[in-house]
């Protein structure tokens, strides 16, 4: 029989964006799958994305830190900066 596997609880964990991630995925804490999902999708719908690179607009400017554009690689690690602890 198969073993079952539970849901990782530290990626299902609702985390709270500051108010510049706030701008993008909601101000209400969201577990980081949710998180994510929201901001690919803002991506997407803006058309912000060049094969593996993300342009910022001005929302996504704040959450990289000023840089016009990073890799969809530094993108995780910059949105981390943007997690009330």
């Amino acid at each position: 029989m198969p073993k079952e596997t539970k849901p990782n609880s530290a990626f299902m964990k609702p985390i709270q964006p500051d108010p510049a991630l706030a701008k993008i995925v909601g101000a209400s804490p969201l577990p980081r799958t949710e998180l994510t999902k929201k901001i690919w999708e803002y991506i997407k719908k803006n058309n912000l994305q060049e094969k593996r690179v993300i342009k910022a607009d001005a929302a996504l400017e704040a959450v990289f830190n000023g840089k016009k554009q990073v890799d969809m690689f530094e993108l995780t690690r910059l949105v981390n900066t943007h997690i009330v602890k």
